[in-house]
């Protein structure tokens, strides 16, 4: 690493909390050698409450562009410059661009990622029900993405008495207006009967929280007696590579059960695209990374 770091070194980085866990340094890292650009990628602990100065002193810096993780993705789609058509829709960002004026453009590829990440594991979305609990950030860009690519119905699932759950309920009116074929609801995660009831009508179901993630890691929203062998089970958490949901559903013998380091991996390359305009090598870095 320090042969490459010179005075001329762009600073990419990732912003939110926690981001010790994270794999993106070392996966935008080696992309970053390996194709010959003079560029470095860092993880800043930023917490919601921080983000406004976080952002400020990114500016200040002149990085040459940033990634955003729970919780700052909604906070950080009102400090750019401007959003994509995809992050304006989401209401929040996962990828921050800045031209040569300074200029900040939130992008948001999470839920490219992550159906990408079930295309990968031979699952469509068009025409599925989906149970997403969640409201946030990753949430929301899963359930723009998935309607947008034809999904059936979703039903949203969030705790009550948090900000998250007004943006769930902003979800529901945006893609009843955008999206009016695709059935989107949302009711409060506590209420265990509903959960239960949808996800026995489901066809995939999401944690879009940040519950199995560290140190969160031996708790599950998700009672297993719900899992059957045709319920698809997808988890946006990367670290563990399997959570506990992900663990008890392949051990009640849900054929496809999927960890959140494909979404971590595809949502990276179409970032890695927009810094750059270069291809990162997927292949290579699920291989060296994330087999």
């Amino acid at each position: 690493m320090e042969s490459r770091i010179s005075g001329h070194t762009k600073l990419f980085c990732l912003i939110g909390s926690p981001v010790g866990h994270s794999g993106s340094p070392a996966m935008y890292n080696y992309t970053f050698e390996r194709l010959g650009i003079d560029a470095a990628y860092l993880a800043f602990d930023i917490p919601l409450e921080q983000v406004e100065a976080g952002v400020e002193a990114l500016k200040t810096l002149g990085v040459g562009g940033f990634n955003v993780t729970m919780p700052d993705k909604t906070a950080v789609s009102h400090l750019v410059d401007e959003l994509s058509p995809a992050a304006k829709l989401i209401g929040a960002c996962n990828t921050v661009t800045v031209d040569e004026n300074g200029k900040l453009t939130g992008h948001n590829t999470d839920g490219v990622g992550f159906v990408r990440n079930l295309h990968e594991h031979g699952v469509e979305v068009k025409g599925k029900k989906l149970v997403v609990m969640g409201a946030g950030g990753a949430a929301t860009a899963i359930c723009m993405q998935t309607a947008l690519d034809g999904a059936a119905e979703i039903a949203i699932f969030n705790r009550t008495g948090y900000d998250f759950y007004s943006n769930g309920e902003l979800t529901v009116q945006k893609l009843a207006e955008a999206v009016p074929n695709c059935k989107v609801t949302i009711q409060p995660l506590q209420d265990k009967e509903a959960l239960a009831e949808a996800v026995n009508h489901c066809d995939i179901l999401v944690n879009a929280t940040k519950v199995g993630m560290k140190p969160l890691e031996d708790q599950s929203l998700i009672d297993p007696s719900l899992f059957r062998p045709d319920l698809v089970v997808a988890d946006t958490v990367y670290n563990p590579r399997e959570t506990r949901m992900i663990q008890e559903a392949k051990a009640a013998g849900c054929k496809i059960a999927v960890g959140g380091i494909g979404m971590l991996l595809w949502q990276g390359v179409a970032a890695f695209k927009l810094y750059t305009g270069k291809d990162m090598p997927a292949q290579e870095v699920l291989e060296k990374f994330f087999s």
